[in-house]
């Protein structure tokens, strides 16, 4: 696609702007839109960027190359692996080294928050409607592997009570679930 601006250059920023149900479509290439800048929000001669709009739409602080005064103590979080920062990690969206995650941990805390719903640990990737039966299979193959384990090794005993172990997960599983009470 071409700039509707110059008609010279591949439009690179595709704008779509819909006002009162009628929807208006701009493509215009990287030299045109710096022009009209002031039209489309952008700051000056920094351009878009999608790191920046990731970092505003998950309210991280704006980044901001400052200068350190000579008065003021510099007190930069890195990590001690890697020296990253939270602001070079903020601007490229992703951590130098597994170390990262406990140094930045209170500034990324908040952001998990925002981003699962209020959850920060990970419980897994079974929902929990088919989680219990799918559970339980897997514990009740377990048990029969380690049945035939003990067998093999002739610890009887051992395996009498795994035996029932198995029996006993095979009769909930098998039983009436809540909803058919």
């Amino acid at each position: 696609m071409i700039c509707q601006d110059c008609n010279k250059r591949p439009a690179t920023l595709h704008f779509t702007k819909i006002v009162n149900g009628e929807k208006t479509e701009v493509h215009l290439c990287e030299h045109c839109a710096q022009e009209k800048s002031e039209i489309f929000m952008f700051s000056g001669t920094s351009g878009f960027s999608i790191d920046n709009l990731l970092a505003g739409l998950l309210h991280i602080e704006p980044l901001k190359e400052t200068k350190p005064n000579a008065f003021q103590a510099s007190e930069i979080l890195q990590c001690e692996n890697c020296k990253m920062t939270f602001t070079q990690f903020a601007k490229v969206g992703r951590f130098g080294c597994s170390n990262c995650y406990p140094t930045f941990e209170k500034q990324l805390t908040p952001i998990l928050k925002r981003l699962h719903s209020g959850n920060t640990s990970h419980t897994g990737k079974i929902p929990k409607r088919i989680g219990g039966t799918f559970h339980l299979r897997k514990e009740i193959e377990q048990l029969k592997q380690k049945l035939k384990e003990y067998i093999s090794q002739e610890e009887f005993e051992k395996a009498a009570v795994t035996r029932d172990q198995v029996r006993a997960l095979e009769k909930r599983l098998s039983g009436p679930s809540e909803g058919e009470l």
